[in-house]
Formats: structure tokens, sequence, C-alpha cells
């Protein structure tokens, strides 16, 4: 028992070792595409250069030029750069008629340190979002003055009129911005009027909130797609960032880049561009996730005349699955539904089923009590509950073992040259005493996937995202608590920036855990004892930079298990007394059969 006991110790600590080492793995951002210098003309206006004519689809079309040239020189775009707000009730937004984009977009619900959640960050050069470029993805996004009319208190529409080079022809680009009140989700409409143009909608470099990493541990974005009913994930960072970039092909219903907590989702009403998932940065950012349409010129626009009209709708917000579910019940002011836009908050890998039981729970609990640090107790406490049987039965296993030892030492003594005679004689005595060897360790080993299952809960639930437990020791049970900050000082090889009070009580209670455990014949066994002081340690720096969510299960999951084997082990040492006075059964003599005489 002890090399098994010793064995599962070892495979816990690689298992949960590999697990945070896979998920701190960081992979560097390609090169920066470097950009066109942008050239100012007269009266002061910025103008973007000439388009590049690099399409990742559609036919090669003639460069166009930004510069106005229509023979009504409104059209040709004012002087000044001006701001448009708008406020939706969720989201304040700010608009730029320079291009026509979006310059600020916070989130009014959601806090981001001293600030709301800022879902466009700047690099060093001011970062827009929802720019457009005429011509594929290597294109310079157009930052001309546009003609600004603010339709209503929602409605903005931006237009302006550009020069189609060696045609003599010109192309009037509008974009109009529809957002709703309390709506995360608003409406952009791309016109193009006179031309065969491609062009290529993109995000900005990066959304919030602010982060110096994305680490994969507490700040991530992953990509995914939903096409005909089918949700997919596209890849991570590492993965969109190693290939250069991800192409799907339209005939999407929708794609996203997905965060921690909050995400990105375009919805183009028609599917007719392709959207790519890129991870190209910007001076000034650690890492960039981007997401383009480019939509290639249709062979319908080859005339002066033509016009074509695309229709996006984008959500910007929480990845909860209380402001995802509304598109799938048309409880919207766009009346959508079944989008399954929810998915993207829902969990998956085959923990998934698991992670969404313990969150249901842990809702419940925070409905009776609104605390999540009390839920998490409240959780804990039901899954230890759920667990006693097992427990009880491991521990009642542990005590039969002890009582084969004898046996099973005279059997390695007897056979300890014979490896092979010796298994078998073993597995012969397990199949007389009726004894399952890996019974004291079942409890365990079913324990690590509610431990992994917890770890993704508290890393990823938005509810628990600034959800405090302890105020001025533990405000968001999300992240790590600290009692004491010392950055931007970092300790050397370990990088810890704060003292924290969690880990050190989580060594306490596992040592008191091991000790409470510890059964009569690991007392004295150098290796178990190596073991007992040893693991608590290396999880300490292991566990040191979790969420607190994690550890306040962890520390109280130790606490119940000690009281819960102090009443197995007073429950073990009562059988153990009555085994020792219940008298050995008296020994019943059958006389031989008499034999019949013939």
């Amino acid at each position: 028992m002890e090399k098994r006991t010793l064995l599962a110790v070892v495979l816990s600590i690689v298992v949960i070792s590999a697990f945070y080492l896979i998920q701190g793995v960081f992979f560097p951002p390609p090169p920066t595409v470097p950009a066109n210098t942008v050239t100012e003309q007269g009266g002061g206006q910025q103008v973007a250069p000439q388009v590049i004519t690099e399409e990742l689809t559609g036919p090669q079309i003639p460069a166009v030029n930004p510069e106005a040239v229509s023979e009504d020189p409104i059209n040709a775009g004012p002087d000044t750069e001006q701001r448009i707000n708008i406020d939706t009730g969720l989201a304040m937004v700010v608009l730029t008629n320079a291009g026509g984009d979006i310059v600020s977009y916070k989130l009014r619900e959601h806090n981001d340190q001293d600030d709301f959640v800022e879902m466009v960050l700047p690099g060093n050069t001011e970062s827009h979002a929802f720019t457009l470029a005429l011509g594929g993805m290597n294109a310079q996004p157009i930052n001309a003055l546009f003609n600004v009319a603010r339709i209503s208190n929602y409605i903005v529409e931006f237009s302006r009129d550009f020069a189609i080079s060696g045609t003599g022809g010109r192309v009037r680009l509008t974009k109009r911005y529809d957002f709703r009140p309390d709506e995360y989700m608003f409406e952009l409409t791309v016109t193009l009027d006179g031309g065969p143009i491609t062009y290529t909608l993109g995000s900005a470099p990066q959304f919030g909130p602010r982060f110096e990493k994305l680490d994969q541990r507490y700040e991530y974005r992953r990509y995914y797609t939903f096409t005909n009913g089918k949700f997919k994930n596209e890849g991570d960072q590492a993965k969109v960032g190693k290939s250069g970039g991800t192409t799907i092909s339209p005939g999407y219903t929708w794609g996203a880049v997905a965060g921690k907590y909050f995400t990105l989702i375009a919805i183009p009403l028609a599917s007719q561009a392709d959207m790519v998932f890129s991870t190209r940065a910007e001076p000034g950012l650690s890492d960039a996730s981007r997401l383009y349409l480019v939509r290639p010129a249709g062979t319908g626009f080859q005339t002066e005349g033509s016009q074509t009209t695309d229709v996006y709708r984008f959500y910007l917000g929480p990845k909860s699955q209380n402001a995802l579910g509304v598109y799938d019940t048309a409880a919207n002011s766009f009346k959508l539904r079944d989008l399954q836009l929810i998915k993207v908050a829902n969990t998956s890998g085959f923990l998934g089923p698991l992670e969404s039981l313990l969150k249901w729970l842990l809702m419940i609990f925070y409905k009776i009590i609104p605390n999540y640090g009390v839920a998490i107790i409240l959780l804990t406490l039901l899954v230890k509950v759920i667990m006693f049987p097992l427990t009880k039965k491991g521990s009642e296993a542990t005590l039969r073992m002890q009582t084969l030892s004898p046996k099973i030492k005279e059997i390695q003594e007897k056979y300890k040259d014979n490896p092979q005679k010796m298994n078998t004689e073993m597995g012969a005595l397990y199949k007389k005493e009726g004894y399952n060897p890996l019974s004291g360790c079942l409890p365990m080993l079913i324990q690590m996937p509610i431990f992994f299952a917890m770890y993704n809960l508290f890393n990823t639930h938005f509810d628990l995202r600034g959800a405090m437990f302890i105020p001025g020791w533990i405000p968001d049970l999300s992240l790590p608590e600290s009692i004491w900050s010392f950055a931007p000082f970092r300790i050397p090889l370990l990088g810890w920036s704060a003292l924290r009070a969690l880990p050190f009580i989580y060594v306490g209670s596992q040592l008191l855990y091991g000790k409470v455990t510890q059964t009569p014949d690991q007392q004295g066994n150098a290796q178990m004892k190596m073991m007992l002081y040893a693991m608590p340690i290396v999880f300490f720096f292991i566990l040191y930079d979790v969420p607190s969510g994690l550890l306040v299960y962890w520390i109280m999951s130790n606490v119940l298990t000690m009281i819960q084997q102090l009443t197995i082990n007073k429950y073990i040492a009562k059988k153990k007394g009555m085994l020792a006075a219940a008298p050995e059964p008296a020994k019943v003599i059958v006389p031989p059969k008499k034999r019949k005489r013939r």
C-alpha cells in the first residue's frame, strides 16, 4: 500500500504541475507588419496613402486613392476631426470621423481598476476599432475625414467619396452605426456606391480589460466559429499566431474572439466575407488578437452605378450567459433568436458537464447567501458530504490492508527472487480475501477531476469577476489575494510581486491534513514522511498565484477532510476493538459417518 500511495501522490504532483505548466506556455507573436506612412495633404487634412492591392480573395482591382475627387466639394469631407459620443446605457461609445471608426467603447457595468473596462485598447498610437481598408488585409485602413450625419441619439452615418485610380471613376463609401439602448450588440452597415471594390473590415488590435501579457492563465484569447449548427474552437493565441492567421471561408454563422471574461463576436447578415483570425501586433501591445472580415469585389459591381450594401452585427461585451442568452430567445431589440452565442460562455472539454454542475450548485448557494466566498465553502461542504461514503470505504480499505500486511510481507519475502510468482500469489491472496488494492486510492483519484473543474470554474465563471469574499483582504475571488504588494518590483526567478496569505494557510492545512490521514504503518516510513512535508511545499509554489477562490476551496476541503477523517478514525478504532473483543467461533467437530454394512 505504501508504494501505491507514494505512486499516487507523485502522479498527482506530476499531473497538476503539467496542467499549470501547459497553461503558462508563452508563444511570441509574429513580427509586426510595417504599416505604410500616412501622408498629410492640403488643409491639414489626414488622408490615407494609396491602397495596397494584395487581395486574399477576389479579382485584382484598381487601387483607390482616398483623396476626394467628387464634383460636389462638400463630399471631400470636413477639415477637422470630430468626435461623436453615444451612451447606450450599457456602453459609452466614442466615434471619430477619421475613418468613421470607434476609438473608445467602455462598459458601464464593469470596472477595470479605477475606470470602466475599455474594449478598445491602444498601443503606442491611438488604436481604432472597426476600421475599413479599401483592399485586402494588408491594405492601410482609411483615416481620411468623413462627413458626419447624426441620424438619432443612437445612429450615426459617415460618408465620403474616393477616386478610383486610372479610371476617372469614383466610389462613395458609407459607414452607418446603429446602436441600441441597453444592448451590447450594434449594427454596422457598409455601402460602396460606384465601383467593384474589395474591402477589409478590421477590429482593434486588442480588447480589454488591460493586461500585462496574455499568459493563458489569468488572461487569454481563444477563437471560435459557429457553422451549420456546430460550434468549433479554432485554437488559442499560440495556435493562430504560429500558423500566421486562420481564415474561415463564407458559410459560417458567426465568429468570436473570446478572453477570460469578455468577447467580440461578428455576425455578418450575408456570409460573403472571409473571416480571418490574426495575432498581427501593433507597437505598444505585448499581444494582439484581431478579427478581420475580407469582402471581395463581386461580379455584379463592374459599372460606376453599381452599389453593394453589407450589414454586420457585432457583440462587444461580457462573456456571460445572461448577456449572451438573450440572443437565443428574441429578448433583444434585433429580435434575434437561436444564435447560440451562449456557447462562447459555456464550458467545453471532457470536464465541461462537471464544471457546469458545479457552477449550477454554486449559483444556488449564492442565491441563499449572496457572498461567493460563503457559496464556495457551502459547495465544498456539499462535495465532501457526497464523497463521504467513498472516503469511508477508502479508509476501511486501508484498515483491511493493515490486517493483510503480515501475509503480504510473507509472500514478498518467500518469492523475492521470483517476481512473476510473487505477483501471482499476491493476486490469489487479494482474490481469496476479497480485497481490491486500488480501493484505498479511489477517493483521491476521483477528487482530481473535481479540482480541475473547480480551477476552470474559478478562472472563467463571469460572475466571480470582482466577487468579494472578505473586504480589505479578498476583494476578487477570480484573482490572487494579497496582504502586501511590492509591485513593480518582482522577486527574481519566481516573478512574485505581492505577499499572499492564502498560500501559507494552504501549506498549514495540508500539513495537518497529512498528519491526520497518515496511517500507523506509514509513520515509520521515511519516504512517506518526506512526501508529507515535500508535497505541500511544491504545491505552495505552484498555487501561489492562482485565483483566491481556488485556494479557499482547497483549504476548506482540507479542513473538512480532517474533520471527516477524525470521525472515520474513531469509527475504525471502535471497529478494531469490537473485532479484538469478539470470541473466536467454536470449532464444530463433525463425527465421521458410519459405513453401512452390506
